[in-house]
This record gives structure tokens, C-alpha cells and sequence, in this order.
């Protein structure tokens, strides 16, 4: 039997903002029937933006508030990690936090490593909340070019 429902606008909204919601790694929970974003997020990772040149692959990393101790980098069986624990900041007394958007929690990002790169010497810096992780590229044979005479 097939029922008619009638149509809100205001629904495909809530629909819409549910999965950009989702998209973005906010949690939404219903409450009460109604559709609420949640006041915390618990999982999270780090942006990441991987660039090349000629020499290297350079992959850098958002880390804000944390520091060199709390990250680790890694390379086995041509994949690099990074991972790491972002910890939760204590409340302060007398305060009552409305909203929590900063996630923290343990994270762990991986990537293939390139053939034409070399795992073996991976170096990695940190400064001011970024982490740029440098992946040499291997010394590659260049084609040899061979003159023809003309006899």
C-alpha cells in the first residue's frame, strides 16, 4: 500500500546537512526525534597536502598543538605512516563548554611510497604545528641517446 507524505523543504535540508555533516567527520545524532549535530567529534586525521619536484616528494602535514614527542614516522613494506595522540585538553573549573569542534584522539595517515622514490631515506621536520616528510626520489638511468652516423 503505498502512502502519501507530505513534502518539507525544511527535511531535504536536515537530509543535506546530514551528509556534509558526515563529509566533513561530524557526527550527527538524533535527539528527541530531531536531527542534531554532536557537540564532539572523536575521530579525526590530519589534512595533508603531498607536493613533487624533480628531487623529492614532500608530503606536509596539519598538527596543531601537538608536539614532536606526540608524533612518529614511519616506513615499512613501501608504506609510510604517520601517527600519532592529539590529547584532550581538561576542562577548566567554572566553565561549561557549549561546543567541542577541536577533535584530539589517536591518528594514523598512510601512503604508498612511490616506486621512484627511495624509503630508505625518509627525513621528516616539525615546526610550528606542521610536519613535512621528504621522500627522495631515486637516481633513475636516463636513456642514452645514440648519434647515427650517416656513412
Amino acid at each position: 500500500m503505498n502512502a502519501l507524505t507530505r513534502w518539507d523543504p525544511f527535511r531535504e535540508l536536515d537530509e543535506l546537512q546530514n551528509r556534509l555533516s558526515m563529509l566533513f567527520g561530524r557526527t550527527p545524532v538524533k535527539k528527541n526525534g530531531e536531527q542534531q549535530e554532536a557537540l564532539t567529534v572523536t575521530e579525526w586525521a590530519p589534512l595533508v597536502d603531498i607536493a613533487e619536484d624533480d628531487n623529492a616528494y614532500v608530503i606536509t602535514a596539519e598538527l596543531p598543538g601537538l608536539k614532536k614527542e606526540d608524533i612518529k614516522v614511519g616506513v615499512q613494506d613501501d608504506v609510510l605512516t604517520i601517527s600519532g595522540e592529539r590529547t584532550y585538553e581538561k576542562e577548566e573549573n567554572g566553565k561549561k563548554f557549549h561546543r567541542v569542534e577541536r577533535a584530539h584522539g589517536r591518528f594514523s595517515r598512510q601512503f604508498t611510497i612511490p616506486g621512484n622514490s627511495d624509503g630508505e631515506k625518509v627525513s621528516a621536520e616539525f615546526k610550528d604545528g606542521m610536519l613535512q616528510v621528504h621522500l627522495p626520489k631515486t637516481e633513475t638511468v636516463k636513456p642514452k641517446q645514440i648519434e647515427v652516423a650517416v656513412g
